[in-house]
Parts: C-alpha cells; sequence; structure tokens
C-alpha cells in the first residue's frame, strides 16, 4: 500500500468515525488543521481576527456537513480547499459591500486596481522566484505546496529520505523568502 493511499485509508476511516459522531473525533480533526488554516486564510485576507472567523466556520461547516461529505482527495486537501474559497468569497462579499456604500463606490476603482496590479505584481515575482530555485528545491516546493504531499509522500515519490525533503524544503522557503522579501508587507503570519 502506498503512502498516498494508506493517508486516503486513514482520511476514510476518520471521516467514518466523525460521521459516526464519536466523541473527540471533531477535537482532533480541529487541533490538527486550525492553525494551519488560519495562517492559509491569514496569507489571502491579511486579517488575523478574519483568518480566524473563517477558519473556524471552515471547520463548523465541516461538522454540518459531516453525514454528506464525500473525500475525493485528503481531508487536509478538502479543507486546504474549503478554505481557501471561504477566504476568497469573504473578500468578494467584502467589495459588494463597498460598492453597495454611496462612500465607497468613490473609492473603489483606483484601490481595487491598485490591489489588483499589486496581486498580479507578487504572482508573476513568486512564479518567477520558483522557477528560478535549484531543480531538486523546486521539485520538492511543487510537491509539498502545489500538490500538497506530505513530506512522507514526497520522500517516497522522489524516492529519497524524509530529511533530504526537509532540508531542501528549508532550502527553498529561505531562497523564496530572500527573493520575495521586498514585495511582502512587514510583518505577516507567525
Amino acid at each position: 500500500m502506498t503512502s498516498q493511499s494508506a493517508n486516503s485509508s486513514d482520511d476514510r476511516e476518520i471521516l467514518e468515525r466523525f460521521k459516526a459522531r464519536e466523541p473527540g473525533v471533531f477535537a482532533s480533526i480541529f487541533r490538527a488543521y486550525y492553525a494551519q488554516l488560519v495562517a492559509i486564510a491569514w496569507t489571502i485576507l491579511g486579517e488575523r481576527a478574519t483568518a480566524e472567523y473563517v477558519a473556524q466556520d471552515v471547520l463548523l461547516e465541516l461538522w454540518r456537513r459531516r453525514e454528506n461529505i464525500v473525500l475525493e482527495t485528503s481531508l487536509r486537501a478538502y479543507l486546504v480547499r474549503a478554505t481557501r474559497n471561504r477566504a476568497l468569497n469573504h473578500i468578494r462579499h467584502e467589495r459588494v459591500a463597498r460598492l453597495s456604500d454611496p462612500e465607497g463606490i468613490r473609492r473603489i476603482p483606483e484601490r481595487t486596481a491598485d490591489r489588483d496590479l499589486r496581486e498580479e505584481e507578487i504572482d508573476a515575482a513568486v512564479a518567477q522566484a520558483v522557477r528560478e530555485l535549484p531543480a531538486p528545491c523546486r521539485d520538492i516546493f511543487e510537491l509539498s505546496q502545489i500538490h500538497m504531499l506530505r513530506y512522507a509522500e514526497i520522500a517516497k515519490v522522489l524516492d529519497i529520505s524524509i530529511k533530504t525533503v526537509e532540508a531542501q524544503m528549508g532550502k527553498a522557503l529561505r531562497a523564496l523568502r530572500e527573493r520575495l522579501a521586498p514585495l511582502l508587507p512587514a510583518g505577516g503570519p507567525e
């Protein structure tokens, strides 16, 4: 059994226990994923309190929909995608609310255009920085951050040790942090 299929069967087992309302399962899911979901939402929203609200809302929705959820991927990937979507929906909702505010209508066009341009610049800089990583770092970074594989899964796919994955990921993150530092706001997710 591969590591990925073991993880998906673990997720199915957790989900079945969750659907059966087994005591402690929701609490363990919450502890395992909450901080990561807050960090993802914070990256998108730029506000800690709103990010916490989004993460809590995603986990609450998981609780509400527990009997109907079917995982096509891992539980982690499901929660990450839900958090990303919820954060983006929050941004869209705020834009609509500002547009309905008469004072907001006068301010929105330049702020939105500025923000969109800034986001495009950052996206392009990130893509370029990732392309410029040495091949092993780039492959490991993409498997982790784009394909959402855990370090053990990456090690198995690339037939290398987990320690090598950790070292290369650390190297990739340091290089990206140095390269992108001028574009990032001061402060950010802790």
